[in-house]
């Protein structure tokens, strides 16, 4: 069986975020703020954002995913992750974009967030 190439060669599914700029660890803290409504813990250490981008004119742009496309609030939570952010002292915009791939797998959960749920 041969493997297609994915549209950008040697590209990762998952963008890297922005870990060396001075906002990105308040953006970390921000985003721990918001809860999915059926999981007792926090969106990040779910493993449900998957990039934060902060560029040089302090724009952020967000991308996550949800644990099910089904979910309730798959509507609602980016911009639960919006109101998180823009808060921030420093942060021009934010843009959050929803993507199902990679999809989500409970392997992207810290360890706290399984210690939480009882998978440790």
């Amino acid at each position: 069986m041969t493997h297609s190439p994915d549209p950008v060669e040697g590209a990762p599914l998952i963008a890297p975020s922005s870990t060396e700029h001075p906002l990105y660890d308040q953006l970390v803290e921000a985003c721990r703020s918001v809860y999915d409504p059926e999981i007792p813990v926090n969106i990040y250490d779910l493993g449900l954002i998957y990039t934060i981008e902060i560029d040089s004119e302090n724009a952020v742009r967000v991308i996550m995913t949800l644990t099910a496309p089904g979910c309730p609030v798959a509507g609602e939570m980016p911009g639960w992750v919006a109101e998180a952010i823009e808060p921030v002292p420093g942060v021009k915009q934010v843009d959050v974009e929803l993507v199902w791939d990679p999809p989500w797998g409970m392997d992207m959960m810290s360890d706290e967030a399984r210690l939480e749920l009882g998978f440790m």
